[in-house]
């Protein structure tokens, strides 16, 4: 038969009592902090103390492109992140699990926005200035070039995320950009897929007065656009940058127009009747009232341009 005595356990005396935890002796082995610096990081990866993985580029070794990392894919992402290799971390709905409002990802907060990224909650990634840290100019976020833009979008530094055709490779429509829906617009943008960016009333809702967008200042106009304001999009002439001549604005052409409504550029505001489209009357243009005329102009519709002494009742 086997000793029924009992037997002392680890370095103290007393016989070990049934439903008892044992207790351990901590006094020769690593404490459970001793992998931590004092930096509060594992030390191997603490680049102030040269951990031994961080490589010479001072990224983690495993997830340096440049390096060769195990951790990078053939597609030249971090496996676990790449939808092409069914990465661990993408869920069923092609995103990031933890990123997925219908997966209900750790890091979605109750307002249905990245926690970090939320300004009711007070994200880490939120500034003072109400904007994402990395991005805003005021802060000198990491992400910002020395041109004043965001660096993977900005054509000059050769942004990583502009395409060949000098666009934003995800809005690019002969990328066929991530972006882009069916119809051939920016996916949040497209009031017939619903887009996330569309209001109850159709209309963008941070440049909707309605819902009061956060686009919209205190005079009723678009924050970038409004000189009371000093928007963003105002140059020193007093005009939007981007149509501004002297500034050599985006949107003028070689021919000093606007490039939209320029016909020898074939602008996209110009027909194949060779007239700005919204106030073509045989492509029943926008600007075109039932009458036949343009709407600001005519006396029945009470025209904008029509004085009140004018109108026809």
């Amino acid at each position: 038969m086997m000793d029924a005595r009992p037997v002392n356990v680890g370095l103290g005396s007393a016989p070990a009592q049934r439903g008892v935890k044992r207790q351990r002796d901590w006094s020769d082995k690593p404490t459970p902090k001793s992998g931590f610096c004092e930096h509060g990081r594992r030390r191997s990866r603490c680049k102030e103390c040269g951990g031994s993985a961080i490589c010479e580029h001072g990224r983690q070794r495993a997830q340096c492109k440049e390096c060769g990392g195990s951790a990078i894919c053939e597609h030249g992402r971090q496996r676990s992140h790449c939808k092409e290799c069914g990465g661990a971390s993408i869920c069923e709905h092609g995103r990031r699990r933890s990123q997925c409002k219908e997966c209900g990802g750790s890091q979605i907060c109750e307002h249905g926005r990245h926690r970090s990224q939320c300004k009711e909650c007070g994200g880490s990634q939120i500034c003072e200035h109400g904007r994402r840290r990395s991005v805003c100019k005021e802060c000198g976020g990491s992400e910002i070039c020395e041109h004043g833009r965001q660096r993977a979008q900005c054509k000059e530094c050769g942004g990583a995320s502009i395409c060949e055709h000098g666009r934003v490779r995800s809005r690019c429509k002969e990328c066929g950009g991530a972006s882009v829906c069916e119809h051939g617009r920016q996916r949040r943008y497209c009031k017939e897929c619903g887009g996330a960016s569309i209001c109850e009333h159709g209309r963008q809702r941070a440049q909707c007065k309605q819902c009061g967008g956060s686009a919209i200042c205190e005079h009723g106009r678009q924050r970038s656009h409004c000189k009371e304001c000093g928007g963003a999009s105002v140059c020193e002439h007093g005009r939007r940058r981007s149509q501004c001549k002297e500034c050599g604005g985006s949107q003028i052409c070689e021919h000093g127009r606007h490039r939209s409504q320029c016909k020898d550029c074939g602008g996209s505001a110009i027909c194949k009747h060779g007239r700005r489209r919204s106030v073509c009357k045989d492509c029943g243009g926008s600007a075109i009232c039932e009458h036949g005329r343009q709407r600001s102009r005519c006396k029945e519709c009470h025209g904008s341009s029509v004085p009140i002494g004018s109108w026809v009742f």
